[in-house]
């Protein structure tokens, strides 16, 4: 029996769909990604804190005129709860290219801190792995 190679599902959001569609692009341009799945817009809804100098105290008090969260969108208090709106990916590549594809990921997404999770695939079709890998060949 012939092995077939680790796949990888990668998960990302963006914050709209022509950023979520330009970088799609530009992973399988560049043989990172086997396919891109651009969904829907979904909402999500989760706990964001401001970024804070290293050694400053973590309070409730907004953050100063102007300042920034980790994110990106300004005004956000410590511990403050988000809801905005994003476009999800599904990301198709191999254990191999995944640090490569990390990499570019956290080099052109726009959120300085960005939801990228790696979930290994056990089993699949052995004609779609091996399509996988031979689309993410460099």
């Amino acid at each position: 029996m012939s092995s077939t190679p680790a796949l990888r599902i990668v998960l990302t959001t963006l914050p709209d769909a022509e950023i979520a569609g330009h970088l799609a692009r530009e992973m399988v341009e560049a043989g990172l990604a086997a396919c891109v799945n651009v969904l829907s817009p979904c909402r999500s809804i989760y706990r964001w804190q401001e970024s804070r100098a290293p050694g400053s105290e973590n309070t409730s008090e907004p953050p100063p005129e102007g300042a920034e969260s980790i994110l990106g969108r300004p005004g956000d208090r410590l511990g403050s709860i988000r809801e905005d709106g994003e476009i999800p990916l599904i990301i198709k590549t191999t254990a191999e290219r995944y640090p490569a594809l990390e990499t570019f990921l956290r080099e052109h997404h726009p959120y300085q801190i960005p939801e990228i999770l790696a979930i290994d695939v056990n089993d699949g079709l052995p004609d779609y792995l091996r399509w996988a890998a031979a689309a993410t060949q460099t």
